[in-house]
């Protein structure tokens, strides 16, 4: 079942290329398009649904948040199912929002990939092979607002559920931060029935996969940090950060070729983010140095094989990990070392108003 549907439309590689030769692009539109359809969210509530969907800005449950299963995370907020129909639309024009064309169409993918799921694991216990499975179910997701909803005053939102994680911080009105940014796909690959192929994540794999299998074998050896892949992210769904181990190969010992595949990558997740989201994020990146990226994997090299690999900047992290099931389950996730929850926006914002 569809809860969401989208166009099939991709960011060009054209709007990295903007970001990456254009100046700071405040977030203004994207913020702007979030309090409205906020707004009209809120507003299209019961008093019952209201009370389960608002949280205080200042409340420790903005900095709750996982990407596992909510039988193994209990959640707060407003579920899908919870809604009628009129009230999912608000949340569309929510998400749409935040992400591009392509990042909405992924993470509405990923939650009917649940229905699925759930065919899968019904069909393993079936034949004996699988455990008493956890509750799959598309409309099991939660909607989260946090203050209130304004084109100039600090407050945010929340979308979330098995294998997506959105996030968005709202400063000033303008400032906008949406990290944790988190996809997942199980399967990573549907192998069989009417979806067989189908490949959500597919980019964020393929364009790694392109630039490890480019590199001559001394680079290899440097971007290769171990043969068996790590067996989750390192940074699991930690409230913060800090940059992990400085492993891996710098983008200043690519050639200006692969440079464009190291790219290539980091637009798999910035393509995701609404497009002046996404032009502030790379300006960040290119500010403190795109020389200084640095890649590295873990694993087998072979498509279908488990595998790990990071992008690490001095102000990002990515991680992706594609080991669960047999190499047939991915988690992905853009990290702001500074800036996760808008730590960054809010220090400055404060310190601003101090003076």
């Amino acid at each position: 079942m569809q809860i969401f549907r989208a166009p099939r439309l991709l960011l060009p590689l054209a709007c990295l290329a903007a970001a990456l030769t254009g100046g700071l692009i405040a977030a203004e539109r994207s913020s702007s398009a979030m309090a409205s359809a906020a707004t009209s969210f809120l507003g299209s509530l019961s008093p019952e649904q209201r009370q389960k969907a608002t949280f205080a800005f200042e409340s420790d449950e903005r900095t709750h948040w996982h990407f596992i299963p909510t039988d193994g995370f209990p959640r707060k907020g407003l579920t899908l199912k919870e809604m009628t129909d009129a009230q999912r639309e608000h949340v569309r024009g929510l998400l749409k929002a935040g992400l591009s064309q392509r990042g909405y169409l992924t993470a509405t993918q990923i939650m009917d990939l649940e229905t699925l799921l759930g065919q899968i694991e019904q069909s393993a216990r079936a034949s004996g092979r699988g455990a008493e499975s956890m509750v799959r179910d598309p409309e099991r997701y939660f909607v989260s607002i946090f203050g209130t909803p304004s084109t100039a005053a600090t407050w945010g939102w929340r979308v979330e559920g098995h294998h997506v994680s959105l996030q968005f911080t709202i400063v000033n009105g303008t400032l906008v931060a949406n990290s944790p940014f988190f996809f997942g796909s199980n399967p990573a690959e549907v192998r069989e029935g009417p979806q067989k192929g189908l490949r959500i994540l597919a980019q964020r794999e393929d364009t790694a996969r392109a630039l490890v299998t480019s590199l001559d074998p001394s680079q290899l050896a440097r971007a290769v940090i171990q043969n068996v892949a790590l067996n989750d992210i390192v940074t699991e769904n930690k409230v913060s950060v800090d940059p992990l181990s400085p492993v891996g190969i710098a983008a200043v010992s690519l050639t200006p070729a692969q440079r464009e595949l190291l790219m290539r990558v980091v637009e798999a997740y910035t393509g995701a983010m609404a497009d002046d989201i996404a032009a502030e994020r790379m300006a960040q990146l290119r500010k403190a140095g795109l020389e200084k990226i640095t890649f590295a994997w873990a694993g087998e090299l072979e498509r279908g094989k488990k595998h790990y690999y990071r992008v690490q900047g001095p102000t990002f992290l990515v991680e992706f990990d594609n080991t669960q099931n047999n190499g047939n389950h991915i988690h992905s996730v853009w990290r702001d070392f500074q800036g996760d929850f808008g730590r960054d926006l809010l220090r400055e914002h404060l310190r601003s108003v101090a003076h």
